[in-house]
């Protein structure tokens, strides 16, 4: 192969890569062990059985078309979780080329028979991110083997469409993207806040002007830079690298912005990294083989990522969409429209066989997502919280929760424990409730003032019914 098809002053970056991929990994796998069997198990509230029985294998294919079982997918996870824990502890920098790229690829069917059969709870930009970035790792080589230059080029791409894309979005979605207000309001509305975004929310007006130039920055003009020589290509990373950063500080979005950054790493050289990691290069030998099959997966690549690229100047842009059912190369995107009020769900019970208007109704605290306004909103990113992100959509529409919402209600009047265990308080610890509802409220961050009166970090209004009182023999 020519000079140019190595590179050896990226030797860190591909180090960062692979630990960091690995790590996301581990997070994933350990949410699956968790959380998939009470939301998409034998007996969840989406089971995978129903919905595999309408899909042939090659519309979501997976491990579990041959059986599913709730066993099956505690080993599923638990190899996961083995598998990624020997890429972040480096056990397999020494492995022969073979075994390494059998190990990634394990981990990326792994994880692909795990979402193509999560339903409503997988459907965001993330998993698809997570796959694709694992897939191109599969094939960077042990430390002693040289640096395929193609494949970290590949890893900018996909930097580029995360980024590009998300900023066509904004600019093609909502007018406050335009007018840079959205952060006026998106602190407080997005999904699931985190312990500094009240703090940020209450940030002065002019400095919320300034995050949406940066991320305009950040999302439109630097994933060209990407492209450019060193050290463009270093500044345009580093400056994906702390707009993500700044995202990690302000809220809860799974992985999504720990892989970002690590992607970023794909831009940076030895010299620039080696400031932080000051690591000792080793010799690397070339693997013709290894090379060959770089060049094909590339090959590959570069043909699949024609309809994502053409996504990019759609004036119908997808968002958050796979062209191809093993994931290899997507498009992504996210916040085209923020919501200017913050609304929630809350689940409420009662013991009560006769309701009257002297009910005494008692709340189920979720983990992540606000219930009980004296409650400071937890971190919990890049550990991810199912249950409570598909909350906050149902309080956008019933329509996004359908299908799973009342499933959920019913494991609660039956005091269903593996569901219980999703949750942050039950309130009704001695036996199930009689009657259960949901009452939709709308939230809002206190004021300074009324932070330091009341210590609360929320007010919340009462707006309507969100679903009338329901038992066990509706």
């Amino acid at each position: 192969m020519p000079d140019w098809f190595h590179a050896p002053d990226l030797w860190i970056a591909r180090l960062v890569l692979q630990r960091g991929i690995g790590l996301c990994y581990l997070s994933a796998f350990l949410v699956a062990l968790e959380q998939f069997r009470p939301l998409l198990g034998e007996h969840g509230l989406l089971p995978v059985p129903r919905y595999l029985a309408r899909r042939r294998f090659w519309e979501a294919p997976s491990v579990f078309h041959l059986r599913y079982s709730d066993r099956l997918l505690v080993a599923v996870s638990l190899v996961g979780i083995l598998l990624s824990l020997t890429v972040v502890l480096g056990l397999t920098d020494s492995w022969p080329v073979p075994l390494t790229v059998a190990t990634w690829l394990a981990l990326w069917a792994l994880y692909l028979s795990i979402v193509n059969v999560g339903q409503t709870f997988y459907a965001f930009g993330w998993e698809s991110l997570l796959l694709e970035a694992g897939f191109l790792a599969a094939f960077l080589g042990p430390a002693w083997s040289a640096v395929p230059a193609p494949l970290l080029w590949l890893f900018r791409w996909l930097l580029f469409r995360v980024e590009f894309g998300a900023g066509l979005i904004k600019m093609r979605g909502d007018a406050c993207w335009r007018d840079l207000s959205c952060l006026d309001y998106h602190h407080e509305t997005q999904p699931m806040p985190n312990p500094l975004s009240w703090y940020f929310h209450h940030l002065p007006k002019p400095l919320h002007r300034l995050e949406v130039l940066g991320s305009h920055f950040a999302q439109l003009v630097a994933p060209f830079l990407l492209f450019f020589p060193q050290p463009i290509a270093t500044f345009a990373g580093l400056f994906m690298a702390l707009t993500q950063s700044w995202l990690v500080l302000s809220g809860n979005y799974s992985w999504l912005n720990f892989i970002t950054i690590i992607l970023a790493a794909s831009a940076l050289d030895d010299s620039v990294l080696g400031h932080v990691l000051p690591l000792e290069r080793p010799d690397m030998a070339v693997v013709p083989w290894h090379d060959g099959l770089v060049l094909a997966v590339s090959a590959l690549l570069v043909v699949l990522s024609y309809r994502p690229a053409r996504n990019l100047f759609s004036e119908r842009q997808l968002m958050n969409a796979s062209f191809d059912p093993l994931r290899l190369v997507n498009t992504y995107g996210a916040f085209g429209s923020i919501t200017r009020e913050r609304y929630e769900v809350v689940v409420e019970a009662t013991n009560d066989e006769h309701l009257t208007p002297h009910t005494e109704w008692r709340e189920y605290e979720f983990r992540g997502k606000p219930t009980d306004p004296k409650r400071r909103p937890p971190q919990w990113a890049p550990y991810h919280l199912r249950l409570d992100w598909l909350m906050w959509f149902a309080a956008l529409s019933p329509s996004y929760a359908h299908r799973w919402f009342v499933p959920f209600l019913e494991k609660l009047l039956q005091g269903d424990a593996a569901t219980l265990r999703l949750l942050r308080r039950n309130p009704f610890p001695d036996r199930p409730p009689r009657v259960i509802r949901a009452v939709l409220y709308r939230y809002r961050f206190t004021t300074w003032k009324e932070r330091r009166d009341t210590g609360a970090w929320w007010e919340r209004t009462r707006v309507s019914d969100y679903l009338p009182p329901m038992m066990l023999t509706d």
